[in-house]
């Protein structure tokens, strides 16, 4: 309890001093930004819902608008049309992006290690992933499935070749739980909770044990030109993000209830056992971009066919805005 105290007082002291110079905003510059999320309003997106609750953000001289995507390829449009100063991005999309022209920037990890895996329907039947050859697997269509689908297999010396891939789109969930696929590529804390709630005995193959990088899954992102033109915002943005993570990581009952209160369409018990799977895995503690993991990020989504070349890590992502570690 004393370190939640000690932790919040951090946090109240510096949003002070933050806010006596303006969080570090040019004379005129805009103290409004609009953050556009990955998908629906989940618990992943804990701490930015605390930060809204608490008022993080105001605290930090910002007011911060979230809005969700119609779809997964809104956000960096968005951002690259000005309409949106921030964006939560996979951070493969994020790579895809900036092939394609768009300028975007990784400015904070929001979600630490990856979330993909493959997930088995009957867990004695395939108790590891080269179970699957000869089997039907389910992916999305998106070529980070296949790239999940291709790793875990290797990693466990199977064949890729070797199972009978079939397009569900995101139907994971009902054709595991109906018998349709013996696997398919998901997320381990949305329908492998999910199918685990469900009573389905189901057996997970997460892809950074087999084979992948600990890379950061969601980035919160922005431009290139709002950081040379408002790197004030830019800054309040992410301290304000990341203290909102910090204090749910800390007080998740709490945090939760303030994801639910302010999207009252969620579950809060389907929520609860989702928070409760990141926290157990530490895929909401805070800390920076880790130089290491996005070298091995780059060189683990060109080996399987995502990107075309080696990413410019030092354009894609600027390290300068993330807070330091709390002191134990």
């Amino acid at each position: 309890m004393r370190r939640i105290a000690a932790l919040l007082a951090a946090i109240l002291v510096s949003a002070g001093v933050a806010g006596c110079g303006g969080g570090g905003a040019e004379p005129g510059a805009s103290r409004e930004a609009t953050l556009v999320l990955d998908f629906q309003p989940n618990a992943a997106h804990l701490g930015i819902y605390a930060a809204l609750h608490l008022g993080l953000y105001e605290r930090e001289g910002i007011e911060v608008g979230v809005r969700e995507p119609s779809a997964s390829t809104d956000a960096p449009k968005l951002l690259e049309a000005g309409r949106a100063e921030f964006a939560i991005l996979d951070i493969h999309d994020l790579g895809i992006a900036r092939q394609r022209g768009l300028d975007v920037v990784g400015v904070a990890p929001i979600v630490n290690r990856p979330l993909a895996a493959v997930i088995a329907a009957d867990r004695d039947e395939v108790q590891r992933p080269r179970d699957l050859e000869g089997k039907t697997v389910g992916v999305t269509g998106l070529p980070s499935d296949d790239a999940v689908l291709d790793s875990v297999l290797r990693a466990d010396g199977g064949d890729p070749a070797a199972v009978d891939r079939v397009t569900i789109g995101f139907q994971a969930v009902s054709a595991l739980a109906s018998g349709k696929v013996s696997a398919a590529t998901g997320f381990w804390n949305a329908e492998g909770v999910t199918l685990r709630r469900m009573g389905t005995a189901i057996r997970e193959f997460r892809v950074d044990d087999y084979g992948a990088p600990r890379y950061p899954e969601l980035v919160l992102c922005t431009t290139s030109g709002l950081i040379r033109d408002n790197p004030g915002l830019v800054r309040s943005m992410v301290a304000g993000t990341e203290r909102g993570y910090r204090l749910s990581v800390e007080r998740p009952g709490q945090a939760l209830g303030d994801l639910v209160e302010q999207n009252p369409g969620l579950d809060r018990a389907d929520q609860a056992a989702e928070l409760r799977a990141l926290l157990r895995a530490h895929a909401l503690d805070p800390g920076g971009f880790q130089p290491g993991a996005l070298r091995a990020w780059g060189r683990w989504d060109v080996e399987h066919g995502i990107l075309d070349s080696k990413p410019d890590l030092r354009a894609a992502f600027d390290r300068r805005f993330a807070l330091p570690l709390p002191s134990a």
